[in-house]
């Protein structure tokens, strides 16, 4: 085949798609030549932690907005590969909500296990990609920063796999600019040791700012106040966290809210979400969303309707991640290889509308497990990636939902039934709340790797 593809991102969709043609060519198929632009020195994406913030060592905005200490905020049952399951990695079950480093060795092993790595250029960020109407070709410019050097290729198609969690959406409030204290975006936010005996005001309420607020508790905040715009998050809090509606103003250290009520603090973390964002691509190529479940524009949420050679993977609100990932992967892989034939733009446009007013049709979480979990099996349906038990999943979501209803601080001491084996995960040696050492030998409890010179 003499076609050429371009991968933009080697995080958890980029390498789904590396691992969807490389599935393809041990069958037998003839896939095209791959190349994938990741502006990292390592693969991962998002899980792929650094301390930087702000800029990298390179002078690009820094791209992940992981944590020191973050833990799985789901089932690793939820998002386990159909094709490379826990067990098959770790040689044995591990517990349900594993820490960071965790999540990221079992990413890489199936990824290592393929051999996909030298289809990567590192430390290359994407400036542009354009497309010409009469060759029907992209070109792609990039700028090779180890060597500070720019060049372009041609490509058939383009996968974008940049993700959308790395822009972030920072409100501004009256009286920030004069804050006695810490302002921060989520994305910026590394090490919940800096808020230790800190009053601390999160400013959000979905996962981030119940995962990043839970952290600080867990390593010693004073107090933890989260605010709201439009309805709190309800857990059960321990007693030094309260939540407040929106804010109206700061004064000093004094932050006002709508109830008339008022709280001192010493940093205020802004979990107020990210936007979708790709400067490298020109209008006629850009997504342009909110945080949905099911984007306009995009075929099957991966086929960009106007110029269906290009493609892209993991721009959905998620509940499903990784075997997600993969589906709509499998389905790209698929379109490029000629296995799936495109409807008219007429009717990818009326498919599309069909399942976004569909996402619109009930507000609950119950129903938006359900849907995406429909969406994933529509794509499984359509090719060869092995068929999972999604409506486990989604039942594994439920059980989930109560288990934070019950206690927010005890969900992740929980154990879920692996939907690819069968297999019922084992309590974790130590309680979340009491397990501060989050890396990968801690929690498996093996002796510390040797690091190399």
């Amino acid at each position: 085949m003499s076609k050429k593809v371009a991968i933009i991102g080697a995080g958890p969709s980029g390498l789904a798609q590396l691992r969807a043609f490389k599935s393809a060519k041990d069958k037998g198929a003839d896939v095209p030549e791959v190349v994938c632009f990741e502006k990292q020195s390592d693969w991962g994406g998002l899980w792929n932690y650094s301390w930087r913030t702000g800029l990298d060592e390179s002078g690009e905005i820094a791209h992940s907005s992981m944590y020191r200490y973050l833990w799985s905020n789901g089932p690793k049952e939820a998002l386990e590969f159909a094709d490379y399951y826990f067990e098959e990695h770790f040689d044995h079950p591990i517990a349900s909500y594993p820490p960071r480093e965790v999540l990221f060795d079992y990413i890489q092993g199936r990824v290592k296990k393929a051999g996909v790595r030298e289809q990567i250029q590192f430390n290359t960020a994407v400036r542009d990609v354009s497309f010409c109407e009469d060759t029907k070709k992209f070109t792609v410019r990039v700028h090779d920063l180890v060597e500070d050097k720019a060049y372009s290729e041609e490509f058939d198609y383009v996968i974008v796999a940049s993700g959308h969690f790395t822009t972030p959406n920072v409100p501004e409030y009256e009286g920030f600019s004069h804050f006695n204290g810490r302002i921060l975006h989520a994305h910026d936010f590394r090490d919940a040791l800096e808020f230790k005996d800190k009053d601390l005001l999160i400013v959000g309420s979905s996962y981030s700012a119940e995962d990043i607020g839970s952290q600080c508790y867990k390593y010693g905040a004073k107090s933890i106040t989260s605010s709201y715009r439009s309805a709190p998050m309800g857990f059960k809090w321990p007693d030094n966290w309260e939540e407040k509606p929106g804010i109206v103003k700061v004064e000093g250290n004094t932050v006002h809210f709508i109830d008339g009520t008022t709280k001192k603090v010493d940093a205020i973390i802004l979990c107020t979400g990210y936007q979708h964002h790709f400067p490298f691509l020109p209008d006629s190529l850009r997504l342009k969303t909110k945080n949905i479940l099911y984007p306009l524009d995009l075929y099957k949420g991966v086929v960009w309707e106007k110029n269906p050679q290009l493609m892209y993977l993991g721009m959905q609100d998620q509940w499903y991640t990784f075997n997600m990932f993969d589906a709509q992967a499998w389905y790209a892989r698929d379109v490029i290889l000629g296995r799936v034939e495109l409807p008219s733009f007429d009717l990818m446009q009326k498919h599309t509308k069909e399942w976004h007013e569909l996402e619109l049709a009930d507000p609950s979480v119950a129903y938006a497990y359900k849907f995406q979990g429909d969406y994933i099996q529509m794509l499984v349906d359509e090719t060869d990636y092995p068929n999972f038990d999604i409506e486990g999943m989604r039942l594994t979501f439920l059980d989930w939902k109560n288990n934070k209803k019950e206690n927010i601080m005890t969900f992740r001491d929980k154990s879920h039934k692996s939907l690819m084996t069968g297999t019922q995960s084992p309590a974790h040696h130590t309680p979340w709340l009491e397990a501060l050492d989050d890396s990968l030998e801690a929690y498996l409890r093996i002796k510390k790797r040797k690091t190399s010179a």
